[in-house]
């Protein structure tokens, strides 16, 4: 403490202390616990004292340890709504002690903002010496040194421009593209059901749906309804553009090419939810985003979000804490936004939009997945709007006939066949008296293996499977990955194929029924490395980890003798309506599913074609509910007409 001649400065008061003889001896006190014959310990302790409340959320005891204690618990308590949920962490730094009772502490602020980046700065406490102890001089520069009388802080974030999600070849994906929110203004609306049951019939969304949200909504307040890109909302202006209440502000939306453009790998972008927002949690474990982002919502723009978002930025300003004053604020810090690093996917436009096309109006969910040979790049992931866009990579669906180019493949690996080997193709196969059969109950009698396979001969593959090994199917499946817990970042489903089924359960399993389940895009795997001869880890980011070890493939001469069957299906089989598109090759496939009666089906088309106008490409095709292959076939037709 400093010296002083002044009483109430004096820690060390006296005491008096008997003698034998009764005098009485006055002596020295010892200088109690809490302080120092060197002031400077006792201001940094006071100011350590006042710093420590207040960080650990103490105010008023923080600001009992002031000049001012109202004063400071209001000023912090308006600091705390300027910076909600953020946390103060103090560190003091050097100690200056005048001659006239008053001193000052240098310390670091630094503080952990909700959704926004560390903000730290240098600041100084005053101090005065007080009866009893040393205080902090109650004034606004406590919280920051800029900040004067009436004013208080106003934090402003900001976000970098999204970092581009590109094609192949580099060039960007999404791009800021006109949009009109199709509302309502509750303070318009003269009657709600006609209004809600026009918005409903013009956009699709449940009138009721509409109602409802515009009830619960203050009066004046906006209600969205749907976000349409300009073209779209131009279609249906004349339904509702003099609806009584309707409104229709426009501004602009990070949108790829089309609402379907690739949608299940690339997502889509829109303002965060909650859900969203607390998946970017920072290592403080708080969210790095807020109400009020732009952030991905789906697909790789939710996957790789940090890495496309960047990291945000704030701006920190006084301003007056009068209301009524038209006070912008003074800047007094900024942290710039991190902008984030563009992420570089193998998909190409043509194969993209010639997929899009070919889905287009189909009524029934149908999905086309194009792979390219011996890398594993998905180059076109397509689903129609009718369809549940995520089941294009991760959907689990019998293949039916289209694993039998796998069954074809353990078949002619186990030896015992080849593609000229006479066998048997019965319109019906009995196997623990339970009955097979082909379509319609078709009997070719004995033919080569290559044409029950152009054919789709169900009763040859069970007749001819049940003799391989119990494990030999999943052995051949795996061989192209099939089975393989891909890791990406959008999922693909690699696939089941049971390597203990047996019995009834073995035979439907090689025409893809019992217990085979495969995904659209790790069919058009499979395709992709019978075409090429390297099985390839499906790819979705350029220059990204590996999804995993690339399948070691078949035996080559193996796939030498499956090449010309699979050509011999669109040449002279069950896909001759391919055979003017180029050289293809492939297997179609009808997969019963449900409990209905007659059972329904799906419809695939799997393949691929060599020298094509975008070079060897590999695809699967899939018609949920297609009841038979031909609606695939149709797709591939149409997907491959595009291409031109």
């Amino acid at each position: 403490m400093r010296s002083s001649t002044r009483t109430r400065g004096r820690r060390g008061a006296t005491r008096r202390a008997a003698t034998a003889g009764g005098a009485v001896l006055l002596v020295l006190a010892p200088v109690l616990a809490g302080c120092s014959s060197d002031p400077t310990d006792d201001v940094r302790a006071a100011a350590q004292a006042f710093l420590d409340d207040w960080t650990a959320g103490r105010a008023d005891d923080a600001a009992g340890r002031t000049t001012d204690a109202a004063a400071t618990s209001a000023l912090l308590a308006q600091t705390a709504e300027d910076l909600p949920e953020a946390t103060l962490t103090a560190d003091l730094g050097d100690v200056q002690v005048g001659d006239d009772g008053a001193a000052t502490v240098d310390w670091q602020a630094t503080w952990d903002l909700a959704a926004a980046p560390d903000w730290s700065y240098p600041a100084t406490l005053s101090l005065t010496e007080g009866d009893d102890a040393w205080e902090v001089t109650a004034a606004p520069t406590i919280v920051h040194p800029e900040l004067g009388e009436g004013q208080h802080l106003v934090l402003a974030r900001s976000l970098a421009a999204r970092a581009p999600i590109t094609d192949a070849t580099g060039a960007p994906l999404f791009t800021e593209t006109e949009v009109v929110n199709v509302g309502v203004d509750t303070g318009q609306v003269t009657d709600l059901p006609a209004l809600a049951a026009g918005l409903a019939a013009a956009t699709g969304i449940s009138a009721d749906e509409i109602t409802a949200d515009v009830q619960a909504a203050p009066a004046g307040q906006f209600v969205p309804v749907i976000t349409l890109r300009r073209p779209d909302f131009e279609a249906i202006r004349a339904q509702v553009f003099d609806l009584p209440g309707a409104v229709f502000p426009t501004g602009t939306r990070l949108l790829a090419p089309t609402p379907r453009f690739g949608l299940a790998l690339l997502g889509r972008v829109g303002d965060a939810t909650q859900e969203v927002i607390d998946e970017t949690v920072g290592e403080d474990e708080q969210p790095v985003f807020a109400a009020g982002d732009t952030l991905g919502l789906s697909g790789l723009q939710r996957a790789l979000q940090e890495q496309l978002a960047g990291t945000p930025g704030l701006t920190v300003s006084v301003a007056s804490t009068d209301e009524a004053l038209d006070d912008a604020g003074q800047v007094v810090d900024t942290v710039e936004p991190v902008p984030g690093t563009p992420v570089q996917t193998p998909l190409v436009p043509a194969l993209q939009n010639a997929a899009d096309a070919a889905v287009a109006g189909q009524p029934l969910a149908t999905h086309v997945v194009v792979v390219r040979p011996g890398t594993g790049e998905l180059l076109a992931v397509s689903s129609s709007e009718s369809a549940n866009p995520g089941n294009a990579l991760s959907g689990q669906f019998p293949p039916g006939s289209s694993m039998k180019a796998i069954t074809a493949t353990a078949l002619l690996g186990a030896g015992a066949l080849t593609p000229a080997t006479a066998v048997p193709c019965p319109g019906t196969t009995t196997v623990e008296g339970r009955e097979f059969e082909n379509q319609d109950q078709f009997d070719l009698g004995t033919v080569p293996f290559s044409e029950a396979f152009a054919q789709s001969c169900n009763t040859t593959f069970i007749q001819q499977g049940m003799a391989l090994p119990d494990g030999a199917l999943a052995a051949a499946a795996t061989s192209y990955g099939v089975g393989t817990d891909w890791q990406l970042p959008v999922a693909v489903y690699g696939g089941e194929v049971p390597a203990d089924a047996t019995g009834t359960t073995k035979a439907a399993d090689q025409i893809g029924q019992g217990q085979v389940l495969m995904s659209p895009a790790q069919m058009a795997l499979v395709a992709a490395g019978i075409a090429s001869g390297t099985p390839a880890a499906p790819v979705e980011v350029v220059g990204g980890p590996p999804a995993g070890a690339a399948p070691a493939g078949p035996p080559a001469a193996v796939l030498d003798q499956l090449r010309p069957m699979m050509r011999q299906v669109v040449v002279g089989g069950t896909a001759t309506a391919l055979a003017d598109r180029g050289e293809v090759y492939g297997k179609t496939g009808t997969a019963e599913f449900g409990d209905a009666t007659p059972p329904e089906s799906h419809g695939w088309f799997v393949g691929y074609q060599l020298g094509g106008p975008q070079g060897d490409i590999a695809f699967a095709v899939l018609v949920e509910a297609g009841q038979s292959s031909s609606a695939a076939v149709a797709v591939t037709d149409a997907f491959l007409g595009a291409l031109g």
